[in-house]
């Protein structure tokens, strides 16, 4: 059960393996939760930050932070969905038919989806006939998702809400989690709790960010303390291996700048793994992903970009441009803070999520429009701090652009369009 008094603790325990010995190998600037957006009645508080330091485990190489926000404080007001994107709801899509094309879940069982949020996801698999469940611990966003038809346990995921899930729907044929299995304090009791609502054949299938992108693309955005694990293939294999499961398949796939879609079935299911386990641990040995010297050299990395980025935009306010940002993603309030961009750089930000608009950034209090915004506001230069999603931004914001807006793309590698 989750202690509601607590904002915040420590584990210095690795979350895969146990270990003790773990090595601090990068410290960022300490953020208030990363989706801890106020509204304006709020404006005046101090939101408290919390540091935001990774940790390598010497033991397993798993990578991870060890301080903990309380994920009731993270979860329970979340903003965040998945429907407000159409990229992710095309991958969602994709990923749906993908998953019933490879492994033809059973349809006697119930597919289950943790962290569900709106059901984006779920209403795919609705959609090929399957019966589907959501659980989320968002209340709003759950009411929501139930009111659209997709039934949702507004519950955080546990062995106790598994086996209420258990004793009334039975076992399920697939239990998926999306970036999910990287906001999980308790690994080892997640896992436990899937494995006791899988039937023997049945699967659980996550993505979660790959921690070579990660490094290789400078990512570092994509830390904050919702994702308290940055997932590499090796640590995972030994991991299910001792909660008598089998990593049968790994896929890299290109949602939020590089992930991993990992298959995973009990050892006693039939199905048989692939050699994907074997490239991706010969790619991260090659790159040294099993020494946390590796992970030192990042923070050179991330003060290069820095300093691309902060020269751009230092000259551009003393040249009279005006900037505002686009997208309120959580990477947005790791890199504000880590890049030193407040509100003397953004005079706004736009959001496409009414969820999102109106309100005001964690900590900072940058205040959040509707994209219209842009047509009546018309700045020199939109920052994506949504750059995951610049392609489509772009696209869709073509009459700012013909009018001479420009657009600043932060990472993986710093351009103006």
């Amino acid at each position: 059960m989750i202690n509601k008094k607590n904002d915040h603790s420590k584990n210095m325990f690795c979350r895969l393996c146990k270990s003790s010995r773990l090595k601090s190998v990068l410290r960022l600037a300490s953020t208030p939760p990363a989706n801890a957006f106020i509204s304006k009645e709020k404006i005046d508080i101090v939101q408290k930050r919390y540091p935001l330091e990774l940790f390598f485990c010497e033991e397993c190489f798993h990578v991870q932070l060890t301080d903990i926000v309380n994920p009731i404080e993270l979860f329970e007001n979340y903003v965040y969905v998945s429907g407000t994107s159409n990229v992710f709801v095309k991958h969602f899509s994709n990923y749906a038919k993908n998953i019933i094309d490879c492994y033809a879940p059973s349809l006697e069982n119930y597919i289950l989806d943790i962290g569900s949020n709106d059901g984006t996801l779920l209403k795919f698999f609705k959609k090929f006939g399957y019966k589907v469940l959501g659980v989320d611990p968002a209340t709003e966003i759950s009411k929501k998702a139930n009111e659209d038809g997709i039934k949702t346990i507004n519950r955080f995921f546990d062995i106790e809400t598994s086996n209420l899930i258990k004793e009334e729907f039975g076992e399920a044929s697939l239990v998926t989690a999306n970036n999910v299995f990287a906001h999980c304090d308790d690994l080892s009791g997640m896992t436990d709790a899937i494995y006791n609502l899988l039937s023997n054949e049945g699967l659980f299938i996550f993505e979660v960010s790959y921690l070579i992108d990660v490094f290789e693309k400078t990512l570092f955005d994509t830390i904050y303390h919702e994702h308290l694990s940055y997932h590499s293939v090796t640590p995972l294999i030994n991991f299910f291996k001792k909660k008598d499961m089998e990593l049968l398949d790994v896929k890299h796939v290109n949602t939020h700048g590089g992930s991993i879609r990992c298959v995973v079935k009990k050892k006693c299911g039939k199905r048989k793994g692939n050699d994907s386990l074997i490239n991706f641990v010969n790619l991260e040995n090659s790159l040294s992903m099993n020494k946390s010297e590796t992970f030192l050299n990042l923070q050179k990395k991330i003060n290069t970009r820095k300093k691309e980025l902060n020269q751009l935009l230092n000259q551009l306010k003393l040249d009279n441009k005006s900037i505002v940002g686009f997208g309120a993603p959580a990477k947005a309030t790791t890199l504000m803070y880590e890049f030193g961009i407040d509100h003397d750089i953004l005079e706004f930000i736009v959001d496409d999520s009414v969820w999102k608009q109106n309100l005001f950034t964690p900590g900072l209090h940058i205040p959040i429009f509707s994209s219209s915004a842009l047509e009546k506001i018309k700045p020199d230069y939109v920052l994506i701090l949504a750059w995951n999603f610049a392609e489509s931004i772009i696209k869709n914001n073509k009459n700012f652009r013909e009018s001479g807006g420009k657009f600043i793309i932060p990472l993986p590698e710093l351009e103006v369009i």
